[in-house]
């Protein structure tokens, strides 16, 4: 059976408490990513996504002279989680059902382990894809011969 942690990014770029805007920013543009975990100590604490920043530089610029926004005041905190174990078909239900763009991936301690997201999802469904049309091709051969 295919789990989270067979499909999952482990080398995880994340934020502290203490980053602010622009460092969420600089991390999104630089790795090309949509979700930063939050850690404290290693462990998730929160979650920041590129819509997340959006949102509060709309605010920051409405109310502007005011002192820059933290992460813990954009981050969202009530974040669903995933173990390594999990079969990939539930991660992939979760993130259908609650229109998710990525599940962080954490160990019983609840510390930072990986993230799996809809481009991981994506490569592998590649992956069948090309595999499935490979045997498809095979079949085709051997039929005509």
């Amino acid at each position: 059976m295919l789990t989270v942690g067979d499909l999952m990014t482990r080398d995880v770029v994340t934020l502290d408490e203490t980053d602010d805007l622009v460092r969420v920013d600089d991390l999104l543009k630089l790795h090309h990513i949509r979700h930063l975990p939050v850690v404290r100590d290693g462990r998730l604490v929160g979650m920041v996504s590129h819509r997340d920043l959006l949102r509060a530089l709309s605010r920051q610029l409405a109310a502007a002279g005011h002192e820059p926004i933290s992460v813990t005041r954009l981050m969202s905190r009530d974040v669903e989680m995933v173990r390594p174990d999990l079969p990939v078909r539930e991660a992939i239900y979760k993130l259908l059902d609650h229109r998710f763009g990525c599940l962080p991936v954490v160990d019983r301690e609840r510390r930072l382990v990986g993230i799996i997201t809809e481009a991981d999802f994506m490569r592998m469904a590649a992956r069948l894809l090309t595999a499935a049309e490979a045997r498809r091709e095979d079949a085709t051969e051997d039929s005509a011969h």
